[in-house]
This record gives structure tokens, C-alpha cells and sequence, in this order.
């Protein structure tokens, strides 16, 4: 009897128990409005409470920029430039040159062409490979460009042998283009302008020692530069003042001995020459002053005029000198510019002995590149430093306006999820 009867009693019971199971799942723990709403699951995430969320958000940010700074110094050991020990001292005006060029004003670039420093390939870049609103005009089977402002203007924008011709004269040195430029332009454009005009004096400059070589087997091959004019206060040169090196027609098949023989040789200090203040000291009158003090003079009017042109580059660095003229002039180049470490005068096989009479023959040159090349070197570094702290602060501000576009979201997932959970509530509620 009593078998049979828990025979019958064990089903219902076993029904009964798994409902309960069934019940505590489904049912929720406690009626209505009055269950404890759960905390989204990003407020769990961020620790609940908004005491604990301040912390955890707090915590966040300093991570977040801690990276930053991580990645900043990451950043800049990346973009570090060679360590570069300064042998002049420059003011911070002199390292940063920015011309506000006004191609479509008055504005013009006075390229002072020195032989024998590159300045032909750096000429052919102005007329033909810079990236202009109005290109140079160029013919088919001519030297010179017609390099016209911009919006149907027929003045133009650049003084140069490629552009202008030798409308100065023959490879005019400062002293002849000062004087000269303002009126050329005048007769070349509109009268009236003159005092509106900007005249930029640029130039290249190269190592003394490969120059003179070079300037060697060029006369070697036939060159003289006998029609160029040598002005200085009104006049050229006598004859006496500046005598010839040679007989006849030109210097060919001369030998680089009877080169660095000839004691009034215009390639000796050639660079210092061109690029002085002539009338400082006379022109060419060698009976004005000592040879000592007229040198010391010469020198430091190259240096100053050459620390004043609104740029200048070296024929060793030819990709820095592109970058600093971009930057100088906020104008861009077509195509890079192309550094050739062979050329004639490399091929040239000197002894020591003759390196080093070279070098005294040309020691003002010698101390005018040392200086320059200083300059230009310390110019770029620092532009790039400029280019680098720039591109970090923009990368920077980048990072905060995402930061807190992300800030904004936060509380956006927060609402989605509240939404959510109390829809899954009402739902358990209604079964």
C-alpha cells in the first residue's frame, strides 16, 4: 500500500520542483517599479557609482596621457636631426627666413649667378621646374623664359640670365646688380613703380677648392667672361687696374700651374669678390688701401650681404637648398632636385701640395663658404625643428578633439543601454 502510494506521489512532486526551478528564473526577484534597476554594463565597466566612475575616468585620462607623451618623445627621437655644432653665433631673425613673395605685385628674385657654382642647373630650376599659378614661357631652342606675373601682367617676376638675360652685364656681381637691377626693371616694365618694387637677392655658392678647379678647365676649354663689365661707381676697370692673364683670344690649353700663376686672376677669391661691396674699397683700384685691410673689408661685406639675401644655398647640399627655398619663398618645386658628386673638377687627380696652394690662393673664399655653410646649415636645422614642433602641435590638438569626441559618446552608450534593460524589465514584468 504504502508502495504504491509514493508511486504516485513522486511525479507531482517532481513537476511541482521543476516549476520552482522554472519560477526563479523567469520571474523577476521583486514586483514592478520596486525591482532595483540594474547599473549599465560601460557604468559597471567604470566601477558603478559616480564617485568610482570619476576615479576610473580620471585614471583613464592620465593614461591616455601618458601615452601621448610616450608617443610625443617617440615622435620626436624619430624626427631628431643630426647634432650640429654651431661655429657662429645667429640671431634667431637671421635663422628664420620667410619671404611673403608677391608674385602678382612688385615683388622680384635677383638671382646673382657666381660661374662655376652650380648656378645654371639652379637657374634652369627657376624657370622651369617651380609650380606656378602663370608657368615661364619657354621656346623651343632659346635660353630665355618669359617668367610673367600672374593674371596677364607682362612684368615679370625674376631677374635672372634665364629670364632677363645679362641685362646687368656679363655674370654681374652684387656691386653691379644693386645699382643696376632697379633701372633695368624700369625700362623692362611700367614706369612709376620703382619705389614699390621688392628686389630678393639670391645666389649659390660652392666649395672654393672645387670651384677654382672647375673655373680652371672651363677656361681650359675656352671660356674668358672678357665681355662682362666690372662696374663699380659709374665705370669700369682700366686696363691697368685690371690687367689680363693672357694673350690673344682666350686662355685655352692653359695649365692649372700657369692658372694659379697669374697674380691678378679674377677666379682667386672670386666668391668674396662678387658678392662684396666693391666701392667699400676703391673697385678695383688695388692703390686705395693696404692689401691687409682692403681683404679684411672685402670679407666682411660678403659676409653680411650674403647673411642678408633673403637666401642662398650650396651646390654640396642640393636637396637642403630646395627645401630652404620652398620654404623661404612658399613655393614648390616640381621635380627634386638632383645632387651630381661627379663632376669635372672631382675628376681632377691633385696632390696635397697643390690643394693647399689652391686654399691660400682663394683663403678669403675659404672663410666666406666656412661661414656660409654654417649659416645654411643652421638655417635648415632649424627650420626643420620649426616644421617638426609645428606638425606635433597639430598632431596633438588632433588627439584632443578626438578625445573628447569620444567624451561625448560615453554618455550617448549609457542612455542606449538604461533604455535596454528597462525594456527587458517591463517585458519579464508583463510574462
Amino acid at each position: 500500500m504504502d508502495e504504491r502510494f509514493n508511486r504516485w506521489l513522486l511525479p507531482p512532486l517532481l513537476a511541482l520542483l521543476f516549476l520552482l526551478i522554472v519560477y526563479q528564473y523567469v520571474s523577476p526577484a521583486c514586483p514592478g517599479a520596486a525591482c532595483p534597476r540594474r547599473p549599465p554594463a560601460s557604468a559597471a565597466r567604470r566601477g558603478g557609482g559616480p564617485a568610482e566612475r570619476e576615479e576610473e575616468e580620471a585614471a583613464a585620462a592620465a593614461a591616455a596621457g601618458a601615452a601621448e607623451e610616450e608617443e610625443e618623445e617617440a615622435e620626436a627621437a624619430a624626427a631628431a636631426l643630426p647634432r650640429l655644432v654651431a661655429k657662429f653665433p645667429f640671431a634667431r631673425g637671421e635663422l628664420c627666413r620667410r619671404v611673403r613673395f608677391d608674385m602678382r605685385g612688385r615683388d622680384v628674385i635677383v638671382f646673382l649667378h657666381i660661374q662655376k657654382t652650380g648656378g645654371t642647373t639652379f637657374g634652369r630650376h627657376l624657370v622651369r621646374n617651380i609650380r606656378l599659378e602663370q608657368p615661364c614661357y619657354c621656346r623651343a631652342g632659346q635660353k630665355k623664359c618669359a617668367c610673367h606675373r600672374p593674371g596677364g601682367d607682362k612684368d615679370t617676376w625674376l631677374f635672372s640670365r634665364f629670364s632677363t638675360g645679362w641685362s646687368c652685364g656679363l655674370h654681374a656681381d652684387w656691386t653691379e646688380l644693386t645699382s643696376c637691377v632697379p633701372a633695368a626693371m624700369e625700362r623692362r616694365g611700367c614706369a612709376g613703380n620703382r619705389t614699390l618694387r621688392n628686389f630678393y637677392y639670391i645666389t649659390m655658392l660652392r666649395d672654393p677648392v672645387s670651384r677654382y678647379l672647375s673655373e680652371w678647365k672651363h677656361v681650359q676649354r675656352g671660356a674668358t667672361w672678357k665681355t662682362s663689365l666690372h662696374m663699380c661707381d659709374g665705370r669700369s676697370p682700366t686696363p691697368d687696374e685690371l690687367p689680363t692673364c693672357y694673350e690673344g683670344d682666350d686662355w685655352s690649353g692653359v695649365s692649372l700651374q700657369e692658372f694659379m700663376d697669374c697674380s691678378y686672376n679674377l677666379a682667386n677669391n672670386r666668391q668674396v669678390r662678387m658678392l662684396a661691396d666693391l666701392s667699400l674699397v676703391g673697385c678695383y683700384n688695388l692703390t686705395f688701401m693696404n692689401e691687409s685691410e682692403r681683404n679684411m673689408i672685402l670679407l666682411q661685406s660678403a659676409k653680411n650681404n650674403l647673411k642678408n639675401m633673403a637666401f642662398f644655398g650650396l651646390t654640396e647640399f642640393q636637396r637642403k637648398t630646395q627645401y630652404l627655398f620652398e620654404r623661404t619663398f612658399n613655393l614648390k618645386f616640381i621635380s627634386p632636385f638632383t645632387q651630381f658628386n661627379v663632376t669635372r673638377a672631382s675628376n681632377v687627380d691633385i696632390g696635397e701640395d697643390v690643394r693647399q696652394r689652391i686654399e691660400e690662393l682663394n683663403f678669403l673664399d675659404v672663410q666666406l663658404y666656412d661661414y656660409a655653410k654654417d649659416l645654411f646649415l643652421q638655417r635648415f636645422q632649424y627650420s626643420k625643428q620649426e616644421e617638426h614642433q609645428k606638425n606635433r602641435l597639430k598632431r596633438r590638438e588632433e588627439r584632443r578633439l578626438l578625445r573628447e569626441q569620444r567624451a561625448h559618446q560615453w554618455p550617448r552608450e549609457e542612455a542606449a543601454e538604461v533604455a535596454v534593460t528597462e525594456d527587458y524589465n517591463s517585458q519579464v514584468a508583463r510574462w
